[in-house]
């Protein structure tokens, strides 16, 4: 291979760079920051589903789920993967 031929890659490798940086790689920060809020979840943080429904966390159980309460003599089990966000955490004591 010539330089000619090298320098035609150049532009290629400089958009998968740019994809890399800007696409890829903050896209696998917030899906190790999504596993990690999920992982901390415990009895008493306020969290929002993936449908919009805002509960607090009753109980973690082993598996993949948690139990949520939405209100009174209202719990529901929901799979942990599904909860966006944190809005309020526990305070611990």
């Amino acid at each position: 291979m010539n330089g000619q031929g090298i320098a035609q890659f150049i532009p290629l490798i400089l958009i998968f760079v740019i994809f890399y940086f800007f696409l890829i790689r903050p896209q696998q920060k917030r899906a190790k920051d999504h596993l990690a809020m999920v992982a901390s979840l415990k009895r008493g943080d306020e969290v929002i589903t993936s449908g919009g429904i805002i509960g607090v966390v009753e109980r973690v159980m082993e598996d993949d789920r948690i139990e949520v309460i939405l209100g009174e003599n209202l719990k529901v089990q929901i799979i942990k993967s599904t909860i966006t966000s944190l809005l309020k955490k526990k305070e611990s004591n």
